[in-house]
């Protein structure tokens, strides 16, 4: 079976927060998420994806890409025409941000990359 992308549901969420959770680089020390926190994001000020495989592997098949794209396309969609995020420097999170076209914009106060992105 293919790999299959999928809006998420609340019922993600538990699995949703492993994977957050399982991040051992750039690990959001700003923000405490919860699990009610992603049912917010996902049903009422955003969206998010999952993707689904039968066999998952984890790094370097393309899922966090795919997943990427995916959001990135929704926003565009949506009318923004200019998105912007924060990482850590010099993490693999920087060079995977570069790769799909976004663009270096300083650095906040903490030391973060700003990097920013246009249609």
């Amino acid at each position: 079976m293919a790999c299959l992308i999928r809006e998420a549901s609340r019922d993600d969420v538990p699995a949703m927060h492993r994977v957050r959770l399982s991040v051992t680089e750039n690990v959001l020390t700003s923000v405490r998420l919860q699990p009610s926190d992603y049912v917010v994001a996902i049903e009422q000020t955003g969206r998010g994806w999952v993707i689904e495989c039968r066999h998952p592997a984890h790094e370097g098949r393309g899922h966090g890409r795919l997943l990427h794209d995916t959001t990135i396309e929704w926003l565009f969609a949506g009318g923004h025409d200019r998105l912007s995020l924060t990482t850590g420097p010099g993490t693999r999170a920087e060079g995977f941000y570069l790769a799909a076209g976004w663009q270096p914009a300083g650095h906040t106060d903490g030391g973060e990359l700003m990097m920013v992105r246009g249609r």
